[in-house]
């Protein structure tokens, strides 16, 4: 696959990446914040605002452990965490959408459960499916049924697995597939990252796009992001905050305002040196160069008409806007034409009977 259209933006292997802001739940049930971490995104340079729409009676049993670090989450039950969150119903989602719309950034959020698959349809381009639900072979039925493009997260799961997945999206009409390498890890320590999977996954399945979504630290360097992105990442997620000190599940390992806006210049610095293409070719600004600075043909001595050139009437020189070395056993043995003096340049007009 060498592009699909993504929200307001063509994602292809040579594009800048696109750049998902992970609120998630980190409005923490505010509708005025979920606005303004909007309002953060934009700002700092991303493409979509993302947010995650579920409801705890619907995603966990009340039996569900948690999986995350409890010293930063101490809530030891995924239904107690989820129900702190879920108070957003479709007004409100339709309400983020369109303050989206006006702010001038994609709108997403990723369903988890059939009710939201139904209320996000219209106001998402595409649909972004959490790790967790790879292997919910009806729920993503039911996303591919919609016609849209699919962005998947392969946290924790086999390549069977995502083959799998792969497989049930497009017989059930979902072709445009994002596969997101990811680990499932809150927060994902550097070395449990495996970023060298997003060439894993790229070789695997190269018919698809390959993305990540980060639960590393961010660093000043935003390393992980970067890295992702010269691996040949065209999608980057990343939870989004406004305040990483603050408690709970998704604030610490998020990026900011400043995080986003610092990986985004990176991003078009390095996508200015990486270029459109990766064909080797000279380009239209060494043109002066492949003149002046290559070699031509140059004679060492005066030579008269009708000589028969060798090798020790003939040396190599700058510029190269003579006969090229390139062609040197084609000019051995040649005549010239005319008497030459030493030190010429010598042109494919000076030869006789040259055909080249």
């Amino acid at each position: 696959m060498t592009a699909i259209t993504l929200g307001n933006s063509i994602v292809s292997p040579y594009a800048r990446p696109y750049i998902i802001a992970e609120i998630g739940v980190n409005h923490e049930g505010s509708l005025d914040q979920a606005r303004r971490l909007i309002d953060l995104a934009k700002e700092g340079g991303a493409d979509a605002a993302k947010f995650q729409s579920y409801k705890a009676d619907t995603l966990a049993s009340k039996h569900s452990p948690a999986y995350w670090d409890t010293t930063k989450e101490p809530t030891l039950s995924q239904h107690q965490l989820f129900k702190k969150y879920d108070n957003f119903g479709p007004d409100e989602y339709i309400a983020l959408a369109k303050h989206c719309h006006e702010v001038g950034i994609d709108f997403l959020s990723t369903p988890f459960d059939d009710a939201a698959i139904e209320f996000l349809d219209p106001l998402v381009p595409f649909y972004k499916i959490a790790s967790a639900d790879l292997t919910n072979i009806p729920f993503l039925r039911k996303v591919a049924a919609k016609g849209k493009p699919v962005v998947l997260s392969t946290g924790a799961s086999t390549l069977g697995e995502i083959d799998i997945a792969v497989d049930a999206l497009t017989k059930a009409g979902c072709q445009d597939i994002v596969l997101l390498h990811c680990i499932l890890n809150y927060p994902t320590n550097n070395a449990n990252a495996h970023l060298r999977m997003i060439s894993g996954l790229r070789r695997a399945f190269p018919e698809r796009l390959i993305g990540y979504s980060d639960h590393t630290l961010p660093d000043d360097a935003m390393t992980s992001l970067v890295t992702a992105f010269l691996l040949g990442s065209v999608v980057i997620e990343k939870h989004f905050t406004h305040d990483k000190t603050l408690p709970g599940n998704d604030h610490y390992h998020a990026m900011d305002l400043k995080d986003l806006a610092r990986f985004v210049d990176l991003v078009d610095r390095i996508g200015n040196l990486l270029g459109p293409s990766d064909h080797k070719a000279p380009i239209s600004t060494e043109a002066i160069s492949r003149l002046n600075a290559r070699r031509s043909i140059v004679l060492t001595k005066d030579v008269p008409v009708g000589h028969r050139l060798g090798s020790g009437d003939l040396t190599y020189k700058r510029p190269g806007t003579g006969v090229s070395p390139l062609y040197w056993d084609e000019v051995l043995g040649k005549s010239v034409s005319h008497s030459l003096s030493a030190d010429h340049v010598l042109q494919w007009a000076d030869l006789d009977n040259t055909k080249v």
